[in-house]
C-alpha cells in the first residue's frame, strides 16, 4: 500500500475546506498536495476519504466529484512508481509534477524523453523508418537536416536535446543556417545557405518532431512561430521549340548521350518526377498510356502518351536501358542543350539572408531533371488545358504547388491575354458601347 491518501484541510475558507492529497513518504518526510475541491468539512467522511452522498447539490455533484479525487489519487501513486523506476526522490519528483488536471501519460513521455531518448538517435530511427517508404532522395534531405543540426550544435556549443526547441531555437538556427553556416562540396567556403534550402530544412524538422509527437515518443512541442522560410525561384523551362531542337539534335559524334536525350524528351511529354521516370517498367504501359504510382506521393496517375513518348518508351524497353543517377543526367543533358544550340544568356537571382545573389549562364547551364516536370506543365498551360486537368497527370495535390511550376515569360503572358480577347471577340470592346 502506498501512503497516499486523500484529506480535508481543517482550515475553513469562505468557500469551504480544500480537499488534498497527502503524501506520507516517511515519518518525517510528507506532503500535502492542493486538489482545488472545496466542500464544507460536515461532508467529508474522514473514515472513509469520500464526500458524503447527503451534500447538498450547490457544492458540487458528490460523485463527480470524488470521482476527480480517486483521478488525483491515482496520479499521485503513479507518479512515486515513475519516480523509483527513473531514480528520482520520490516526494520531490511529487511536489513538482503534481498539478490537479494533470494528465500522467504525458509526465511518462517527458520522463522518458529524459532518461532514454538521445536528439540523434531519433532522428537516424526515423530516418531509417522513412527509406523504406520514401523515394530514394528523401533520406538525403532528411540527413542534410541532421548534418545541418549537428553543425549547428558545435556552432552554440551547447547540446541539442528535445527541451530546448523553442521559438528561441528555431530563430537562432534559422540565423545561422543564413549568416553563418560553412559550405563544402560543390561551393567550398561559401557562407550561408539560400533561403529555400533553410525553409526545407526547417520543413524537415518540423516533420519529424510531428512524428515522435504523434507516436507519443516525446511530449507536445510549441512550434508555433516555425515558419518556413521561402523565395519564388527563377527556374528556365523549355518551350516545344527549344524541346523540338533537342529532340532533333544530331548525336552521331556523341552516341552515348542518345538515352539521356530520350529520356529528357519522355519526361517533357509527361511531367514525371526523376525519381518515377528512372523506374518505368514495360507493365506500367497499357492501350497507349502510362500507369504509374508516384513514388513521392504514392498517388495513381494515368498519363496520355503522344507518339514520340511512346516511340521512346518502347524503345527504351526493348533495349532495356539502364537508369541514369541525377547527377549523370544533369551533366549530360546540358551537354544536349549545348549542341542544340540553347546559348540565350539567362540571368536568375536568389537570395542568402539578405543579399541578394545574381547569376548569368546560358540556358544549356540552367538545364536539370527538374526542367522536364516545369516544361510539361507550363507547356500545357500556355496550351489551354485546364489547371484541373494537368494536375491529375502531375499529380499535383494543391493549386498553389502547381502555380510554383509554371514559368511565364512577360511576352507569353501578353501574348496569351490577346488570344484569349482574340477568342473572345473582345480586340476592342469600347467601340460597341
Amino acid at each position: 500500500m502506498l501512503p497516499v491518501k486523500a484529506i480535508c484541510d481543517r482550515r475553513e475558507r469562505r468557500v469551504g475546506n480544500q480537499i488534498c492529497i497527502q503524501y506520507c513518504f516517511s515519518s518525517e518526510k510528507r506532503t500535502v498536495l492542493g486538489t482545488e475541491i472545496y466542500v464544507p468539512m460536515k461532508y467529508w467522511h474522514k473514515k472513509l476519504s469520500r464526500i458524503k452522498p447527503e451534500m447538498p447539490p450547490e457544492y458540487g455533484d458528490y460523485r463527480v466529484l470524488n470521482g476527480q479525487i480517486g483521478r488525483m489519487l491515482r496520479n499521485v501513486e503513479d507518479l512515486i512508481l515513475i519516480a523509483e523506476k527513473n531514480g528520482k526522490d520520490p516526494l520531490e519528483f511529487v511536489k513538482r509534477q503534481f498539478k490537479p488536471d494533470m494528465e500522467i501519460d504525458q509526465v511518462r513521455i517527458t520522463e522518458a524523453a529524459d532518461k532514454d531518448l538521445n536528439f540523434y538517435n531519433e532522428i537516424e530511427a526515423y530516418i531509417k523508418v522513412k527509406t523504406n517508404r520514401t523515394c530514394k532522395d528523401m533520406p538525403r534531405i532528411y540527413r542534410n537536416m541532421r548534418d545541418h543540426l549537428k553543425k549547428f550544435e558545435t556552432f552554440r556549443k551547447k547540446p541539442i536535446t528535445f527541451d530546448c526547441l523553442t521559438l528561441t531555437f528555431y530563430e537562432e538556427f534559422v540565423e545561422f543556417l543564413m549568416y553563418h553556416y560553412v559550405q563544402k562540396g560543390r561551393y567550398p567556403g561559401t557562407v550561408g545557405l539560400k533561403t529555400n534550402t533553410v525553409g526545407k530544412t526547417i520543413k524537415q524538422l518540423r516533420t519529424f518532431l510531428r512524428d515522435r509527437i504523434r507516436k507519443r515518443i516525446i511530449p507536445p512541442i510549441d512550434m508555433t512561430g516555425w515558419v518556413i522560410v521561402e523565395e519564388e525561384v527563377d527556374a528556365i523551362y523549355l518551350n516545344w521549340t527549344e524541346i523540338g531542337r533537342l529532340y532533333n539534335v544530331n548525336l552521331s559524334k556523341h552516341p552515348h548521350l542518345e538515352d539521356y536525350r530520350n529520356d529528357f524528351i519522355l519526361g517533357c511529354l509527361t511531367g514525371l518526377r526523376f525519381s518515377d521516370l528512372t523506374k518505368l517498367e514495360q507493365i506500367d504501359l497499357r492501350n497507349g498510356m502510362l500507369y504509374k504510382k508516384q513514388q513521392k506521393s504514392e498517388h495513381w496517375v494515368v498519363i496520355p502518351l503522344k507518339t514520340e513518348a511512346l516511340e521512346i518508351l518502347q524503345n527504351r524497353f526493348a533495349k532495356d536501358v539502364p537508369a541514369p543517377t541525377n547527377a549523370e543526367f544533369n551533366r549530360h543533358i546540358k551537354t544536349i542543350g549545348k549542341l542544340a544550340g540553347l546559348h540565350q544568356t539567362i540571368k536568375h537571382s536568389h537570395k542568402k539572408g539578405k543579399k541578394e545573389i545574381i547569376e548569368s549562364k546560358p540556358k544549356y547551364a540552367w538545364i536539370t531533371s527538374h526542367t522536364c516536370r516545369r516544361s510539361f506543365c507550363t507547356n500545357e498551360f500556355l496550351a489551354g488545358t485546364p489547371v484541373e486537368l494537368i494536375m491529375k497527370i502531375s499529380g499535383h495535390k494543391s493549386v498553389k504547388d502547381f502555380y510554383k511550376y509554371i514559368r511565364i515569360l512577360p511576352e507569353e503572358a501578353g501574348r496569351k491575354m490577346q488570344e484569349l480577347w482574340a477568342a473572345r471577340g473582345e480586340q476592342s470592346i469600347l467601340s460597341k458601347q
